[in-house]
C-alpha cells in the first residue's frame, strides 16, 4: 500500500525545484539586460559629447552655428545618430566683442518604443572670448 506514498513528495520536489530554476533564469536576464543598457546609457552620453564637440568647433573654428544630423560610424559609436542645435548671441565688453553659443545635442540609437532604444541630451554654452 505504501508504494506510491513516496512519488507525491518527490514531484513536490521536482515541481519546486523547477520553479526555483526558471526564476534564477529570468532574473539572470533581467540582470544581463540592466547591464547592456547602462553601457547604452554610456555610450549614448558619448555620442551627445561628441555631438557637442563637433558643433563647438564648428561655431569656434568655422563660424557655423547650424543645426546638423550627424550619423556616427567608428567604434564603440557606431550606430548612434545626433541632432544638434546651436544658438549664438553677441555681447559686448570694454573694446571687445564676445560671442556666446548655447548647443544642444541629442543622441540615440535604436526606435523609440523598443527594449533596446537609448538616448542622450546635453546642453553646453561655449565662448570666442580669449
Amino acid at each position: 500500500m505504501q508504494t506510491g506514498f513516496s512519488l507525491v513528495p518527490a514531484l513536490f520536489l521536482l515541481v519546486v525545484l523547477s520553479a526555483l530554476g526558471i526564476v534564477a533564469v529570468r532574473l539572470a536576464g533581467v540582470q544581463h539586460q540592466t547591464v547592456v543598457l547602462a553601457m547604452q546609457s554610456g555610450r549614448a552620453y558619448a555620442a551627445a559629447r561628441s555631438g557637442i564637440d563637433w558643433s563647438a568647433y564648428q561655431a569656434l573654428v568655422n563660424d557655423s552655428c547650424a543645426a546638423a544630423t550627424l550619423s556616427l560610424t567608428e567604434a564603440g559609436l557606431a550606430g548612434f545618430s545626433v541632432d544638434t542645435n546651436c544658438s549664438s548671441t553677441v555681447h559686448s565688453e570694454g573694446p571687445n566683442t564676445v560671442r556666446v553659443y548655447v548647443i544642444d545635442a541629442f543622441a540615440w540609437s535604436g526606435s523609440y518604443g523598443n527594449p533596446d532604444y537609448v538616448s542622450r541630451r546635453i546642453r553646453s554654452t561655449v565662448t570666442d572670448a580669449t
